[in-house]
């Protein structure tokens, strides 16, 4: 199965079907959607601002990851769920779309940027939690962090513009809006 099959499927599931028949799916869908990924880029700002030495200088790299960790998974999973309900809507479209897949090339790069920090400088973070200062190699994943979730943000809101949307409303989709 290629990705391209992979892609249709999806679209053919029910989740797709349903995302495409029912009128307030994808603008509810969307909203939490945007909501979930706000709440990833404001509590990754939090600890990244933290390692950058730009705020709570005082308080332990750990605290303060560990009091944003839960809400930064959640939002996460959130967006992944309603990222995928959102591609299945129109995944033929979503895949041959160039704004999607860079999209998805940054969310691998902040996977793999959060990676490399856990098993590099933060396997050390006993010595320099409490330091106003962190090491370079932690200020950089920070730096970079902060430079690939901004710039998920900038390219899905290009994915809107490059969709190319299809305006059809579907056979199985009442419109009457008139008030009995």
């Amino acid at each position: 199965m290629t990705l391209h099959d992979l892609a249709l499927a999806v679209g053919n599931s029910g989740v797709g079907a349903w995302m495409r028949s029912n009128l307030h799916a994808m603008p509810v869908v969307e909203a939490t959607h945007v909501l979930a990924a706000a709440t990833v880029l404001g509590t990754v700002l939090v600890v990244d601002l933290r390692l950058l030495g730009f705020t709570d200088r005082k308080r332990a790299v750990t605290v303060v990851s560990r009091e944003m960790l839960g809400f930064t998974w959640a939002g996460f999973v959130l967006a992944v769920i309603t990222g995928v309900m959102m591609f299945a809507a129109n995944a033929n479209t979503y895949y041959g779309n160039t704004a999607f897949r860079i999209k998805l090339l940054l969310l691998a790069a902040a996977g793999l940027n959060m990676a490399i920090f856990n098993l590099g400088a933060l396997r050390s973070v006993v010595q320099w939690d409490l330091q106003q200062r962190t090491p370079r190699a932690a200020r950089v994943a920070a730096a970079l962090s902060v430079l690939l979730w901004v710039s998920v943000i900038f390219v899905a809101r290009w994915i809107g513009f490059t969709k190319g949307y299809d305006f059809a409303v579907p056979d199985n989709v009442d419109l009457d809006l008139t008030i009995p």
